[in-house]
């Protein structure tokens, strides 16, 4: 799950870098359907923008509404990731009795994963659909006119970089993410992960228009926050029923 993660923030920088959907001029082209799909959300964000009076709380509420929108598929991401963290001391303990015998171990893991009805894929394809929607947003900011000559609040320039504030709520947000969907916390790639991804996310955040970083930094909030009302009902499970 962390490798698809790690794969959708490489997909988006490569989506910047080729200025996919993007016309000779470097605004946006609007004559396919992914163009109209894009231009649909940047309409949103000049509609809020002018309705508001600022573009950056305009970025805001269209997360919002994005996110509301795709809730379910993210509910059952999330719902995923806690069940595999769940499950880790029962598949600690089928790979040390079959650390000799990989075609056992599979076998062992496929009867667990079918006993809790789940498979370690699942949490895969919410993703994989997410991704075509967050990437429309994440070009609806890009190449949105209105946004590079806007400001955040009346302090912060949306259509630059900002190498302070955002870039380390970014990498700060991205690492709170990541460490509460950790699966195994004892894995040594998961816990490079845990490193890496607020690292390059903080590069990306220092490097790119502060818009985008806004972005990231309200999308992470609200992945944690839906994330900890989440596992709020397995931490009240743990500490057993009221007290008689």
């Amino acid at each position: 799950m962390k490798k698809i993660g790690l794969f959708s923030l490489l997909a988006l920088l490569s989506l910047t870098v080729t200025g996919c959907g993007a016309n000779a001029s470097g605004t946006l082209d609007r004559s396919g359907f992914w163009g109209k799909f894009v231009g649909i959300i940047s309409d949103g964000i000049d509609y809020f923008g002018k309705l508001i009076g600022d573009y950056g709380i305009a970025i805001l509420v269209i997360t919002l509404i994005i996110r509301i929108i795709i809730f379910p598929l993210m509910y059952k991401q999330l719902k995923h990731s806690k069940l595999m963290q769940e499950l880790q001391p029962e598949m600690t303990k089928i790979r040390e009795k079959y650390k000799n015998d990989p075609q056992k171990m599979n076998q062992e893991m496929m009867k667990l994963f079918q006993a809790k009805g789940t498979n370690p894929l699942a949490g895969c394809f919410p993703i994989l659909i997410q991704m075509p929607i967050l990437f429309a947003l994440y070009q609806a900011i890009m190449y949105n006119g209105h946004i590079k000559a806007a400001t955040f609040l009346g302090l912060i320039q949306l259509g630059q970089p900002e190498h302070f504030v955002l870039p380390a709520l970014a990498g700060l947000t991205t690492y709170i993410q990541t460490r509460m969907t950790m699966m195994n916390p004892n894995d040594p790639q998961q816990k490079m992960m845990l490193y890496i991804m607020p690292a390059m996310i903080f590069f990306f955040a220092f490097t790119f228009p502060a818009a985008l970083s806004l972005y990231w930094v309200f999308g992470n909030i609200l992945t944690i926050i839906q994330y900890y009302f989440l596992k709020k009902p397995q931490k009240a499970a743990t500490q057993g029923g009221p007290a008689k």
